[in-house]
């Protein structure tokens, strides 16, 4: 008897009869919005303890055939919920004992994302993956690239590019409504979790069902401790990709995808002070962005730590800013649109501008979307595109949000060449692109 299925009884055998009650998918109810089984999915869900859980739900209109997770204690609860998905810890011996699967879902921690997402895309496997894409700059790229030689469908997990409110932006902005936009501020109230940290000297044993080895996959080996797993492993550069990591993808979309950005030349960074292995508790990042066709140079400004932009004169008197905690400015000559970090229910100010334009819209330009989830899913089927795809879009944008980490980590500006995938004055940057794995690991 396998050490997963030992595991999986231990940790599920108490499980109480509330736990137990399941969503069931639509395709085993039948009757109307009925799905054959000819026309489902076989998806697995990797790393399905935290957010992958979502993840997982969001695609149970398919068949959810098996599950994976280094920590059968933490998954346990996804586990309940589909108690016919076979269970495992290692990926590789998943992928390697389910040859029908069609489409797997990668929800580990930042540094096990592009490992897995190779290997299931070399196998011909359909992947969503979550944000931020890949750890590297490097790993970025080159899963861009087997996207493209594998065929296979891709989305990540940035949920707002499916927005209605993504669309409505980038309408606006091609109709003229803000006028020319050279500047986007964003700011945010993560990190949440410990980071701005030394390493803990003392050692832990892992808790039971935990399997560390899997959990440290290519990052260099070092003892449990409750200080990385978890969730708290995002504010350690080995495991995560800091604030950045967590929102940029979201934040970031919007104004990248409707300004058509490339590759920014400048980025500068600001911050608390620096620490080896975690990043640092605030910091305000700059990226300049070149001139591009008629579009002008355009300049973003991240902001973390809670910290937030002036506020804009657009404003009338007891005007509030949309966004709350974590939210976007796209600043244009005659205007500026806010927004949540999703892009959800965006706002034109000053308002009269906002009340003139919903009166007399834009002509719709973009498609709206059925969702992030029942988007790829489609795709996967061979219905429509997945929006945030690895080669055209997830990959460059998640290129753009860790570059800002190499201002971050080496405490100086940036000059970046995009071609030639290097910090051209800053040598010492470029070891951060792409980092060794542990033996026994490669991509």
């Amino acid at each position: 008897m396998s050490r997963q299925t030992l595991s999986r009884r231990r940790f599920l055998g108490g499980v109480s009869a509330a736990a137990s009650l399941m969503i069931v998918p639509r395709r085993v109810l039948g009757g109307r919005g009925f799905q054959a089984p000819s026309d489902t999915l076989n998806i697995a869900g990797i790393g399905v303890g935290g957010r992958g859980r979502g993840d997982v739900r969001g695609c149970d209109s398919e068949n959810i055939t098996a599950l994976c997770d280094v920590d059968f204690g933490h998954a346990a609860r996804t586990f309940a919920l589909y108690p016919e998905a076979r269970t495992y810890a290692d990926y590789r011996r998943m992928l390697d004992a389910e040859p029908d699967l069609d489409a797997v879902i990668v929800a580990t921690p930042d540094h096990t994302h592009a490992v897995i997402a190779m290997e299931a895309m070399r196998r011909g496997k359909h992947v969503y993956c979550e944000k931020p894409l890949t750890r590297t700059v490097a790993e970025a790229r080159a899963l861009a690239t087997a996207a493209r030689e594998q065929g296979v469908v891709t989305q990540m997990g940035n949920q707002g590019h499916a927005n209605d409110g993504t669309r409505l932006i980038r309408e606006w902005i091609e109709a003229g409504v803000v006028g020319t936009v050279r500047e986007v501020q964003y700011w945010t109230n993560r990190p949440i979790w410990p980071q701005a940290i030394e390493r803990p000297t003392e050692a832990h044993h892992a808790p039971p069902g935990l399997d560390w080895d899997l959990f440290l996959g290519p990052a260099p080996e070092r003892p449990y401790h409750p200080a990385y797993h978890p969730f708290r492993w995002r504010g350690w550069w080995d495991y995560g990709t800091g604030a950045l990591g967590d929102i940029a993808c979201h934040s970031m979309d919007a104004a990248f995808w409707a300004l058509q950005l490339d590759q920014p030349t400048r980025i500068v960074a600001e911050t608390t002070p620096l620490f080896a292995e975690t990043a640092p508790a605030v910091s305000r990042i700059t990226y300049d962005f070149p001139a591009r066709g008629e579009r002008p140079p355009v300049r973003f400004v991240w902001r973390d730590g809670a910290l937030a932009p002036p506020r804009p004169p657009q404003l009338a008197p007891g005007d509030e800013l949309p966004g709350g905690s974590s939210g976007q400015l796209i600043v244009g000559d005659d205007g500026l649109i806010a927004a949540n970090m999703y892009a959800t229910e965006p706002r034109l100010f000053p308002t009269a501008l906002h009340e003139d334009v919903t009166a007399s819209p834009p002509p719709e330009k973009y498609p709206r979307s059925p969702g992030v989830y029942r988007e790829w899913i489609d795709a996967c089927k061979g219905n429509g595109r997945a929006g945030s795809d690895f080669a055209e879009h997830a990959g460059p944008l998640t290129e753009v949000c860790l570059l800002g980490n190499l201002a971050v980590r080496t405490g100086k500006a940036i000059d970046w060449d995009a071609g030639k995938m290097q910090a051209t004055n800053v040598p010492e940057a470029n070891a951060y692109l792409d980092e060794p794995y542990r033996e026994g690991w490669s991509l």
